[in-house]
């Protein structure tokens, strides 16, 4: 059954302290009391940045002073299709006020999950929610174990927040007994540690998601379940099975060439914009990166980079 289709733009605001401004809907709306980001639909023939200064000038009562685009998602409730076009609105001049009847609070990116939060609004949250790079691990066949793990916590300490931890050569047993010492490192730190593994030995484990490599993204029949789901990307079908599954983050690579995959073929940052450009979820870039690709990756769509040996201290 067709539908009706609108367009709608909303925007993310973070104050000082790192909180975003969310909207709630006030009685006599769909869905109300339910939190969404601040927005509305678009005019017809109106471009999605001017969408956005006149529903925060609408609104709040704000003046936007400087926007950038981040994500476009489409979502189909049982009335209606919204495509949803996000800007993350990085200066602006005035207070807050509800202009229209509506509740404003402004929450942590942590506290978001707990809310009532419009469905479409999701991948927003899981936006905000992801690290602004994660760092994978080299294998750690041939080294000591001590020097690995403190070259692990030095990771942390320097900055990484989201740790993948790579070693597809270990057999399951060894694999989970590193696993558990990696995770005493990043829970001292406070980072999350993400297995790549099957997910059947992840859900044994103490971790905080499971990543699925292109291998385990085409054979895995459902979503595993607790904790992130990040997937690597590399073509539209790949994309397709990831957004199937909802993946909370996907790795799209390799962009430039790299020697851990030497027979790869790089997509270049065309190709990564491409693909980015219709995942619907927050992206990262991956594949022969250094940490200062970082500013490229976000020109060309990305939440930030995916990167191995570049995290890793030397």
């Amino acid at each position: 059954m067709t539908v009706p289709r609108i367009e709608v733009v909303a925007a993310v605001l973070a104050d000082a302290a790192g909180r975003v401004l969310l909207d709630q809907r006030p009685a006599g709306k769909p869905h109300a009391g339910w939190w969404e980001f601040p927005g509305g639909k678009l005019e017809e023939g109106e471009p999605p940045y001017a969408g956005v200064v006149r529903e925060l000038r609408e609104e709040l009562g704000l003046e936007v002073l400087a926007a950038q685009p981040f994500l476009r998602l489409s979502h189909r409730y049982p009335e209606r299709e919204v495509v949803l076009h996000c800007w993350r609105v990085e200066a602006w001049r005035g207070t807050p006020q509800a202009h229209d009847g509506q509740g404003l609070g402004w929450f942590l990116p942590v506290e978001l999950p707990a809310l009532q939060v419009l469905p479409a609004d999701d991948p927003i949250i899981d936006w905000l929610r992801g690290p602004d790079r994660i760092a994978i691990t080299p294998t750690p066949v041939g080294i000591e174990r001590a020097a690995w793990l403190a070259a692990l916590e030095r990771c942390c300490a320097e900055g990484a927040t989201f740790v993948q931890l790579r070693a597809p050569e270990l057999a399951p047993a060894e694999y989970a007994a590193l696993a558990a010492e990696a995770r005493a490192v990043t829970r001292a730190a406070g980072a999350a540690l993400v297995l790549n593994c099957d997910p059947a030995l992840a859900a044994t484990l103490d971790c905080d998601g499971v990543h699925l490599n292109a291998a385990r993204l085409r054979a895995i029949g459902t979503r595993p379940t607790g904790g992130w789901l990040t997937a690597s990307v590399h073509d539209e079908v790949e994309l397709a099975r990831a957004r199937a599954l909802d993946a909370d983050l996907l790795l799209i690579g390799p962009v430039l060439s790299t020697a851990s995959h030497p027979g790869a073929r790089p997509l270049g940052w065309d190709g990564f914009a491409a693909l980015a450009a219709g995942s619907e979820r927050p992206c990262y870039a991956l594949g022969g990166l250094a940490l200062g690709d970082a500013a490229r990756a976000r020109d060309h769509g990305a939440r930030g980079i995916a990167t191995l040996n570049a995290s890793w201290p030397k």
